[in-house]
């Protein structure tokens, strides 16, 4: 009773002194006044006033996104730094119902309310608190925080049990922790022992029969603690042993050292996780992953879920290590709490993640969850933001199949039933709608719900009517093409419906398949052959044949036509070789012309050398900004000027000389392509830049020795933007890749590999992915004076950034677009949720996953074949194809038509649905037009 009351009025006593500290610090000596009260007071109602504004323009903000995670962290430290209590628990509130809150967002909130917490009634609320702080994760640090508060209140009746309920469950969390939990058993101790201080008979008396009994029960209490806690491997149990050892009147049980050395060994085996773990970076998701490996090993179900919880405390934002811990919840521990707990927490962490929320809907049925909640989870997994369109439909088959296991297909109607078609065409509905406006697609192209959908009605519900209706839909979807979409409906109609309906299906699919008709021909035959009759199996060899007969025939005229197109292409090519020999001859003969008339007049040099740029329109350029040429004239004009002499002011006029005693022998280029691994092409330079050789030489000496720097000059002498970078070892070459996209003198260098396009033709250099990359950002909509830093600033509150790249032009300028590279895809899902709709210079940004569309070919016919002719010719360099280069096409090539997109649709009148028709495509021919076309054949 003495312990009871005593720690009662020092609870209360420091809750008062704890209450007034917000009202000001008595040593800040706010009583006194000075000249500069007036100034000073000023300031600060200019300062409330801003605050004000921005508490407002947050909470406006949080009303259009509530999912703004920093927005969220920056309301709450500015009502905080206000003294806003109101508002600032309905903040906290507002977070902690959709984000777990960290541990030291957790502190600090419950810090503020056990200042104000006075009466009992307050002191519940502050209970609450604590029990769901402990439930977002595993936090020694709060659990400690609890233990001690509820000291305060042993003066109330039961108090002192309720302290040691909270140690135990305090014990029970994270008493395994290695590093952490000596202090929980420590503090557990101190107050057992302060609970035997105060049991203790007044010196000098003689202590009744109740007291001894009590002292007794009190020391064991001890002895109990200190044996539990020794048999337990943390760090310092020596230093736990030797104070036992002290403590103890008797000496250590023979079974409590053998745990203790016991838990030794086990300690020495875990300091190395241990000790990885305080060495590496945050999140040290590798090394807790190791550590995980080693506990699974062990086998102690307490000691992996605690070494999950750590684990997860760190790196909350990984769906598959949720995905991990849940799965070995489900399979080994089976406790109901226990695994929704760790399911709700993980579709909180990462709601984005389909696979997390599937899994606590089974979980929830596994434990027989009530069907509304289930149902409730549901429908916020739909208002979750999954980032692909797939993901919608695999949620809605989830709970579909949860809905179908409800059913008693054995009763002819039901509510179940009811509520599972109402789902069904809800489904189909919500992936039309909804997805398809937002993804710009379903997500179930083959119609995988409405499949499953007909499979229950035809099976369970005997109801084949609706099944046809459902597939009659599923077909009209562009799915009647597919010759395996058929013989799925084949096989339902052949379980549960009948031969009739089973003939019509293969006579459709004969008519309709345009992927594999040879399949579906010999299924229709094989029907016919065990149930026709002969007319039956007359009309199926008839209609098999002609429809076989069309494809050969279509496939035999594609083949026609893919040889004459490879037959026009070589000539083609041919026509473009002996174009530019003489192209080139031509060019000679005018340059030695153009020599003699500067050496007779040198006022006409810039009137010829217009004549020769309008002669060169393929090689003309504008400026630094479009330095673009074909690959072609890119290794003849290195094999003119490659190796020219030293640095001289005569440079060009020795190139000339070259140039006219070379071009007679067109094929001899100067760059040894046996030296391909030891080069590299680099691009897109200024043509202003002054001694390239020398300018570059310094830029590539950090990668390793150069040999040689080959620029490339024009037939003027000025250069050209580009040169070959030689170097003398393979490995030096790689490095040089890395200073791709470094900015020189303004403008982005483009390096990328030297190699010969005529031994690789379709070699091509695409430094960046344009695939769908979870771990990547796109960002939209930034300020043009956005730079490289101010993004990272922005962007590394939600993650680790790897890398950060802004997409410029040739140029250099910046396009307002940026890529963002995370370390992991659950960093870059958190920070989509909360930079998406942020406010950048005044600028709203828009953030997404990096899934760059697929590029789709020119609807034009003339602009389909230019890109036929192009590719061939030239190998792009690291940023594809130049926007000047389809200028390039010869105008004849520009404007013949697509024959190949003819022959195509050509092969699928039967099937409207596959393609789109160009303009000049044929009318439909009827039976007499065909047979007329085989006559004239």
């Amino acid at each position: 009773h003495k312990m009871a009351a005593a720690g009662a009025e020092a609870a209360a006593v420091a809750a008062e002194e704890e209450k007034r500290l917000p009202e000001g610090d008595p040593e800040s000596g706010g009583d006194s006044e000075d000249e500069g009260d007036s100034d000073s007071s000023g300031d600060g109602e200019d300062e409330e006033k801003e605050n004000e504004a921005e508490i407002q323009r947050l909470e406006e903000q949080l009303s259009i996104n509530a999912f703004d995670y920093n927005c969220h962290l920056d309301l709450i430290k500015l009502l905080r730094q206000e003294g806003e209590l109101v508002k600032l628990r309905r903040a906290r509130q507002k977070m902690s119902e959709l984000f777990p809150l960290t541990e030291e967002i957790w502190l600090d909130w419950l810090k503020d309310e056990i200042k104000m917490a006075s009466e009992s009634s307050e002191r519940e609320k502050v209970y609450e608190l604590f029990e769901r702080a402990v439930k977002d994760y595993i936090c020694p640090e709060i659990w400690l925080e609890y233990a001690q508060y509820s000291i305060g209140g042993i003066g109330q009746e039961g108090g002192i049990e309720k302290v040691r309920s909270i140690f135990e469950r305090a014990l029970t969390a994270v008493g395994l922790h290695v590093t952490k939990g000596t202090a929980l058993w420590e503090a557990y101790r101190e107050f057992e022992n302060a609970i035997l201080e105060t049991a203790q008979p007044a010196p000098g008396s003689v202590p009744s029969p109740e007291q001894q009994q009590m002292l007794c029960s009190q020391l064991e209490k001890i002895h109990t603690l200190f044996r539990r806690q020794l048999g337990i491997p943390l760090l310092d149990m020596e230093a736990s042993y030797a104070e036992y050892e002290e403590w103890s009147e008797d000496p250590i049980p023979e079974t409590i050292i053998k745990n203790y050395k016991k838990a030794l060994q086990q300690l020495e085996k875990c300091k190395p996780y241990e000790e990885a773990l305080l060495g590496a970076e945050t999140p040290k998701l590798a090394e807790y992953q190791a550590y995980i490996d080693f506990e699974m090993k062990a086998g102690d179900p307490a000691r992996i879920q605690l070494i999950y919880e750590r684990a997860l405390a760190e790196n909350c934002l990984v769906p598959d290590l949720w995905a991990r811990y849940n799965q070995y919840l489900d399979r080994q521990l089976k406790v109901k709490e226990l695994v929704l707990s760790a399911h709700d927490r993980a579709v909180r962490n990462c709601p984005w993640t389909v696979g997390l929320w599937i899994r606590y809907l089974l979980a929830m049925e596994r434990h027989r969850v009530d069907h509304g909640i289930i149902s409730e989870m549901f429908e916020k997994a739909l208002n979750a933001g999954f980032i692909q369109a797939t993901d919608y439909v695999e949620i809605w088959q989830a709970y579909l199949d949860y809905l179908r296991r409800r059913v008693d297909f054995t009763q002819d109607s039901s509510k179940e039933l009811e509520e599972l078609r109402s789902a069904f065409a809800r489904a189909v509905e919500y992936l039309k709608q909804e997805v398809e406006e937002r993804f710009s697609e379903s997500g179930d192209p083959s119609c995988t719900i409405m499949q499953n959908w007909a499979r229950v009605e035809a099976r369970l519900c005997n109801n084949m009517q609706k099944a046809r209706e459902l597939w009659d839909n599923i077909m009209t979807k562009g799915n009647a093409k597919y010759a395996n979409m058929w013989l799925e409906y084949y096989n339902l109609e052949r379980a549960h419906g009948d031969t009739q309906h089973c003939r019509k299906a293969l006579h459709r699919a004969v008519q309709c398949t345009s992927d594999y008709p040879e399949h579906v021909c010999e299924v229709l035959l094989t029907l016919e052959r065990i149930e026709g009759t002969l007319e039956d199996w007359d009309a199926a060899v008839q209609k098999t044949e002609n429809r076989l007969a069309r494809v050969n025939e279509q496939r035999a005229k594609a083949a026609e036509k893919e040889a004459a197109l490879a037959k026009q292409e070589e000539e083609k090519a041919e026509q473009r070789k002996q174009a530019r020999a003489e192209k080139k001859a031509s060019k000679k003969a005018k340059k030695t012309r153009i020599g003699d008339k500067r050496k007779a007049d040198d006022d006409d040099e810039g009137e010829w050398g217009q004549e020769e740029e309008a002669e060169q329109p393929s090689k003309r350029h504008k400026g630094d900004g479009d330095g673009v040429l074909l690959e072609e004239d890119m290794e003849v004009e290195t094999g003119l000027f490659g190796r020219s002499g030293p640095e001289k002011p005569d440079r060009p006029a020795n190139q000339k000389e070259k140039a006219s005693t070379s071009r007679k022998d067109i094929p001899k280029v100067l760059h040894d392509s046996s030296k391909d691994n030891v080069t590299v092409f680099v691009s897109n330079l200024s043509y202003n830049m002054a001694d390239p050789e020398v300018k570059l030489k310094e830029l590539f000496e950090s990668c390793g020795e150069v040999a040689e720097i080959r620029p490339v000059f024009s037939n003027k002498g000025t250069f050209r933007g580009y040169c070959y970078v030689e170097f003398k070892e393979e490995k030096s070459a790689l490095q040089a890749l890395g200073l791709d996209r470094k900015v020189v003198e303004g403008r982005p260098m483009f390096v990328s590999p030297c190699v010969d396009k005529n031994k690789n033709p379709d070699f091509k250099v695409f430094r960046y992915s344009t695939t769908l990359e979870k771990h990547k950002l796109f960002i939209s909509g930034l300020p043009f004076s956005c730079t490289k830093e101010e993004l990272e600033d922005v962007c590394k509150a939600h993650g680790n950034v790897k890398d950060i790249r802004l997409v410029t032009n040739r140029a250099g300028k910046p396009k307002g677009l940026a890529y963002v590279e995370y370390e992991n895809e659950a960093q870059a899902s958190q920070a989509v949720l909360k930079m998406d709709g942020l406010t950048v210079k005044e600028h709203v940004i828009k953030v997404a996953i990096s899934n760059p569309p697929l590029r789709k070919l020119p609807d034009k016919p003339e602009a389909g074949r230019a890109s036929q002719f192009a590719v061939p010719r030239q190998v792009y360099g690291a940023r594809g194809k130049g926007r000047t280069q389809l200028s390039m096409m010869p105008r004849a090539l520009q404007r013949q038509s697509n024959p190949v997109a003819k022959t195509e649709n050509g092969m699928v009148q039967n099937s409207p649905a596959t393609s789109s028709e160009p303009p000049e495509e044929p009318k439909k021919m009827s039976n007499a037009d065909f047979a007329k076309m085989l006559l004239k054949k």
